[in-house]
């Protein structure tokens, strides 16, 4: 989720200024305002004929639109609100008419692309809940095509085209897709809820995207306009369109995918080669690393680690810095063209910022006694305790290696000033993480909210901090932009950190399979200091005693679950992340170059994600500036 919390948009409207070549900037907005309610923006016109005047009238606002850019929420909200009031239509079909406004924005770039590098992402709700045939796997309902409702049709159409098809709303796999390079566009069809949210990440990114919205989200033999997704599914240029006509806008989807694509097997060891030489552990096809000679089991293991699995967004960071710095040419249409052109040594970096990052979750995994990392066992309940901790100390080497290594290319002055940001990013994570590991086994749980924080912002900012830095050090002077992007990445961080521990209760998919367990391991975090500072005194008194108490975890999970509800703390911590937000777009909106700004307000928009069960209306106690 975006800064929208999951809603249509809750800002006022997002400023706009231009580049020196005309472009459209986007900066962040100037103010957040409360938390709102949405449902009643999330109706669907009942008529085919008021749908198709919405429709046609979609297509000619779009028109007036700068396409060199994506649009943000607020500026689809502003231009839907424009067009029902035009026309004098309700309030309630404001989110319908965004996903229409937003889908003939990108009518003519997802027409550029070819068949073949298009998803067709269709919901599992379409298909006859009585009678089904399919089972569903890993990329969701394997459908028969029995002929028994739409899906078969869209399907088949979609696939005798050349599309890959996904039956899954909402799985996270669809941005993977995108990212691992398969398809430059995507077409989909889901309720208007699903559409917000699985779909926001993708517009954020720069990736064209067209959706026809579901008739009702009832999610039981729902209904759509079939024909207009046919027309969707066989969306082409006009023959007097050709595709470098096309105005195409910019797109991080390049950069995202170079990122990833450091940690490719082959492309890792071109940049970082094994010294020790000998196989893979993919090679060695499940014997484990019995079967390496002993000095070359820590480089594979290592290796191994750094492939397996994560966003890859501190790498991202450092390659987008780079790039705004020298041209924004991989945030291009054409970016990939321009990005084959970086420096090995700037692709180097950004390994760096990835292999510190992956160290200090093998040490974080063991001081934690997490059992799960990627969705798989931990390094220390895969291999033992002294060969994680081993392996995450050869990663901290490494990471100061991959830039040592490279001075010639670098320059010595340049190379010393990023050693230098990676040391001190190194030193405060490590004082965080002490902070909170004394804290951990400390008798007296007693904790301030501005503890919390102040554990918060040596934890998690240094590493936003050291990918920007570093990013643009490899540029040119970081002089003008250290102190203000410190504070960004501050208020990046902190924010983040909050919406981390909000996800331990919602659930973690890839790393802890249980909510809460962050309680029950001890970690200081804001809910626990907020609960402490407004519980009446027994209450207070009961929280602190369920960190050691005999019950079963699930039962002291439950009441402190139950504690932090009547302490309002998951509201508060909503709260909270706004007001850090709201920092760090302040401070975005005041960085030069608009490039570089671009990508901040990027980041905000991405990093601080949202767990899916946000509240809406929540009303929240204040909280001190």
């Amino acid at each position: 989720m975006s800064k929208r919390h999951g809603e249509f948009s809750n800002t006022g409207l997002v400023a706009q200024e231009r580049s020196s070549e005309g472009a459209a900037v986007r900066t962040a907005p100037e103010s957040r305002t409360a938390r709102r309610r949405t449902s009643h923006l999330k109706e669907v016109p009942s008529s085919r004929e008021l749908r198709d005047q919405l429709r046609s009238r979609c297509r000619i606002a779009v028109q007036s639109m700068d396409r060199c850019q994506s649009p943000s929420k607020d500026e689809l909200e502003a231009n839907a609100r424009d067009i029902l009031a035009e026309l004098q239509l309700s309030e309630g079909y404001l989110g319908w008419t965004m996903v229409i406004l937003s889908s003939e924005f990108w009518r003519d770039q997802v027409a550029a692309v070819p068949p073949e590098r298009r998803l067709l992402l269709l919901p599992h709700c379409l298909k006859h809940a009585e009678g089904c045939p399919a089972d569903y796997d890993q990329f969701g309902l394997d459908c028969e095509k029995c002929g028994a409702c739409c899906i078969a049709d869209f399907r088949t159409t979609a696939e005798e085209m050349g599309y890959k098809v996904l039956v899954a709303e909402g799985s996270p796999i669809v941005m993977k897709i995108i990212v691992s390079g398969h398809v430059d566009a995507i077409v989909g069809v889901a309720c208007l809820n699903v559409l917000e949210k699985a779909i926001d990440k993708v517009l954020l990114a720069g990736v064209p995207c067209m959706a026809v919205p579901l008739l009702s989200s009832d999610c039981r033999d729902t209904s759509v306009d079939e024909d207009w997704v046919q027309e969707m599914i066989h969306v082409q240029q006009d023959d007097s369109h050709q595709d470098d006509s096309v105005s195409r806008s910019a797109t991080f989807m390049h950069l995202l995918r170079a990122a990833r694509q450091l940690f490719e097997p082959q492309e890792l060891v071109r940049l970082v080669p094994r010294l020790r030489g000998g196989p893979s552990l993919d090679e060695l096809n499940g014997t484990g690393i019995a079967g390496l000679e002993p000095v070359a089991a820590t480089e594979a293991i290592a290796h191994d680690f750094l492939g397996q699995g994560g966003k890859y967004a501190r790498p991202f960071i450092t390659l987008a810095a780079y790039d705004a710095m020298t041209g924004a040419q991989g945030a291009s249409a054409d970016g990939a063209s321009h990005l084959s052109k970086m420096p090995d040594a700037v692709r180097r970096v950004a390994l760096s910022i990835e292999t510190f990052h992956k160290a200090s979750l093998v040490h974080d995994d063991i001081e934690d006694d997490d059992q799960f990392r990627y969705g798989i066992p931990t390094m220390h309940r895969a291999y033992g305790l002294p060969t994680a901790i081993n392996v995450g100390d050869y990663m901290i080497g490494l990471g100061y290696r991959l830039v040592s290594r490279d001075l010639a290319a670098l320059g010595s002055d340049v190379a010393g000033e990023i050693l230098d940001l990676l040391a001190d990013a190194h030193l405060r994570l490590s004082e965080g993480q002490g902070a909170e590991l004394l804290w951990r086994d400390a008798r007296d749980k007693q904790l301030s909210p501005l503890d919390a924080l102040k554990i918060y912002a040596l934890k998690t900012a240094p590493a936003f901090e050291a990918a920007l830095l570093c990013g643009l050090r490899c540029a040119g002077s970081i002089s003008a932009l250290q102190k203000p992007l410190k504070q960004f990445a501050k208020h990046l961080g902190v924010a983040f950190q909050i919406l981390n521990d909000l996800k331990d209760w919602h659930g973690d998919q890839d790393n802890k399979l249980e909510s809460g367990l962050d309680t029950l391991g001890g970690r200081p975090t804001v809910l626990w200091a907020w609960a402490l500072e407004k519980l009446p005194l027994p209450q207070r008194e009961e929280l602190l005693s369920l960190v050691d108490s005999p019950e079963e975890p699930a039962a002291r999970i439950a009441r402190v679950e139950q504690l932090y509800r009547e302490a309002h703390v998951f509201e508060v911590a909503y709260q909270l992340v706004d007001k850090y937000q709201t920092r760090a777009e302040k401070i975005a909106n005041e960085i030069e170059p608009p490039e570089l700004r671009r990508l901040l307000v990027y980041l905000v928009d991405t990093v601080l994600e949202r767990p899916a069960d946000t509240a809406d209306n929540l009303v929240v106690p204040s909280i001190p500036a």
